[in-house]
């Protein structure tokens, strides 16, 4: 959906006047963890996104979407993607494995070193469990998030679902998710047209020994109920996109 929106637009766009901007990426330490940061900068924004991926948290997989909501805002507003913790194509973390709660102080930290010293207030959009990231960090930061925007959300289990049962039984045992962790991570190693027909048909798009781990924490985590009371106590600054089909956010979760 990102991407046939950015296709779209970005069509309209080039159309329009043949400009078109590009996002930046670089590589940086928070915490003494190498991270992919995406970047446009604008000269004087009114405010600043901070765009917090699904999992597999690889941003390029973004980038024109992000582009083309730069363009949209007029270039009055800055955008910023953080990668997560080891989920790149270079194993910068020789094999350490994250938690989901690690990938939130991994983005806590960052605001407050890049974000916290500067006076424009952020507006914090999440993909999937990047929206579940965006409410922790939304509580950490209260006075300096102006608005979050959660993208077919996954706050928590969906309980109708019985892919989502069996997967979460799974998680429960330890030697079970070390087990599939190990065998992303292989296959991370085996040439693409093997991974992709392997672990895509399993894991999706999330083959990363570390994105089935954090896959796992999650699914244990997200057993419990969201937290309604902070977000009814924040109902005028949060706004939930969800999907007609998608099992992670059903619309049962919407009605709730």
């Amino acid at each position: 959906v990102c991407l046939n929106f950015a296709a779209y637009h970005m069509e309209r766009l080039c159309e329009s006047d043949g400009k078109k901007s590009y996002a930046k990426l670089r590589l940086h330490k928070v915490s003494g963890h190498m991270t992919e940061i995406l970047e446009l900068h604008a000269e004087t924004p009114t405010f600043h996104i901070l765009f917090i991926p699904g999992n597999p948290g690889i941003i390029s997989f973004y980038r024109d979407y992000l582009e083309v909501l730069y363009e949209l805002l007029d270039q009055k507003a800055s955008v910023t993607a953080i990668g997560h913790v080891a989920h790149t194509s270079k194993d910068w973390e020789d094999g350490k494995l994250f938690s989901l709660q690690e990938q939130i102080s991994h983005k806590v930290d960052f605001i407050k070193e890049q974000l916290l010293p500067r006076k424009t207030p952020i507006i914090l959009v999440g993909h999937s469990i990047g929206a579940y990231i965006s409410l922790d960090i939304f509580k950490a930061f209260p006075e300096k998030v102006s608005y979050m925007i959660g993208m077919y959300p996954f706050l928590t289990l969906n309980r109708d679902s019985k892919w989502q049962s069996l997967l979460t039984k799974l998680a429960k045992l330890p030697i079970i998710c070390a087990g599939l962790s190990s065998l992303a991570g292989l296959m991370g190693l085996s040439p693409t047209w093997f991974h992709r027909g392997i672990i895509e048909s399993l894991f999706g798009h999330s083959w990363s020994s570390d994105a089935v781990h954090v896959a796992c924490t999650y699914l244990l985590r997200l057993q419990e109920n969201p937290d309604w009371t902070f977000i009814r106590g924040k109902e005028n600054q949060i706004a939930f996109l969800f999907g007609s089909n998608d099992h992670w956010g059903p619309l049962s979760l919407l009605e709730e």
